[in-house]
C-alpha cells in the first residue's frame, strides 16, 4: 500500500484506569511509552496524528500533530471517528487511517509494514492485526469511507471496538510469532515489571 494514502493515528485519549495514571507517559528504561510507538512510525509518513485530550508529553517532531476527541468519553472508536473528521476537515487526501495505541513498547515497524504489504483494499474497508491468531482491535486500517457511519453508530451509543467492527465487516492479518508477543500492552503497573524484564533480557 502507498504510505502517501495512510494517516497514522496513536490514541492516547483513555482514562488508564486500571494502571492510576495516564500510561502513555510512564517511563519504560530511556522512553515514555508512547515514544516507543512514535518512532516506529514516524519515519514511514508524512504526518502523525495523536489523540489525547490532556497535555502530554512525546517525540518532538514537526511531522506530529496533537488533537483532542470531538466529544469525550467515546472510547478508541470516538478517538478514530476524531482522527478522521480531522483529516477531512483539513481536506487532506489520505483514504486509510492507521490506528495504534500507545501502550506497546515491543510493536516494530517491519510488524507494520508486514501487514500493509499482505492488505488487498478491494476485500474490506476495515483490516485489523492478529498475532497467534488473537486480535488486536486497535492496531487497524481503517477506510475513510467508513466515517458516516461511524458517526451515526456513535450518536446511537455504538463503544466497543470489537462489536462495531463485526457488524461493518473486518477482515483480518494474522502473524505468527514464536518468542515475546510484540502486542504486549501494558494495562498495570505489574504489566510495567513485565515489560522491564523483557527489555532488559
Amino acid at each position: 500500500m502507498e504510505h502517501n494514502n495512510i494517516l497514522p493515528v496513536v490514541l492516547a485519549g483513555g482514562k488508564s484506569k486500571r494502571f492510576g495514571e495516564d500510561k502513555s507517559q510512564v517511563k519504560l528504561g530511556s522512553k515514555i511509552l508512547i515514544d516507543y510507538t512514535l518512532s516506529e512510525i514516524i519515519n514511514d509518513f508524512n504526518e502523525v496524528i495523536i489523540v489525547a485530550n490532556e497535555p502530554i508529553k512525546h517525540l518532538s517532531s514537526n511531522k506530529i500533530t496533537k488533537i483532542k476527541d470531538y466529544k469525550k468519553n467515546l472510547g478508541p472508536l470516538g478517538g478514530i471517528f476524531s482522527a478522521m473528521k480531522w483529516a477531512k476537515d483539513n481536506n487532506k487526501k489520505y483514504q486509510w487511517l492507521i490506528t495504534f495505541p500507545s501502550d506497546t513498547p515491543f510493536f516494530k515497524n517491519e510488524i507494520m509494514n508486514s501487514f500493509l504489504n499482505k492488505i488487498n483494499t478491494k476485500e474490506s474497508e476495515l483490516f485489523f492485526m492478529k498475532s497467534n491468531e488473537k486480535r488486536h482491535n486497535i492496531f487497524g486500517l481503517w477506510s475513510l469511507d467508513l466515517i458516516d457511519q461511524l458517526e451515526k453508530d456513535l450518536e446511537n451509543g455504538s463503544r466497543k471496538v470489537e462489536k462495531w467492527a463485526n457488524n461493518i465487516g473486518v477482515k483480518t492479518i494474522n502473524m505468527s510469532f514464536e518468542k515475546e508477543d510484540p502486542f504486549f500492552n501494558i494495562n498495570t503497573k505489574e504489566d510495567l515489571e513485565k515489560a522491564e524484564k523483557i527489555l532488559n533480557d
